[in-house]
């Protein structure tokens, strides 16, 4: 039996995310991924929260109704997560990869 998750504002670990919207989006919406769950997001800033333990993929990702497209991920460390914000691009096109980067403030 897995055990049930902390109710919400118990979690000391989180890390802040800019989601920088592209030119080209057509309907794109961004999805956000920790540990392959994937979470639908907005453009924008925002605060996303992690385990409080051990370290997790964070991936970005941006779909619309035909495909995917701009992925990116990033491995976060505990240490790492405490004060950093996640600034996430798409590519300069509707296909390949984006870019995610892990900077502290």
């Amino acid at each position: 039996m897995t055990e049930a998750p902390l109710p919400s504002g118990t979690t000391r670990r989180r890390v802040g995310l800019r989601l920088q919207k592209p030119w080209f989006a057509w309907g794109a919406r961004p999805t956000v991924s920790v540990d392959g769950v994937g979470q639908p997001a907005q453009w924008g800033a925002g605060t996303w929260v992690l385990p409080d333990e051990g370290s997790v993929e964070f991936a970005v990702f941006c779909i619309n109704r035909s495909w995917r497209f701009g992925a990116a991920s990033v491995r976060i460390d505990a240490a790492s997560a405490a004060g950093a914000v996640l600034e996430y691009r798409a590519g300069a096109l509707p296909f390949g990869a984006g870019s995610l980067v892990l900077r502290s403030s």
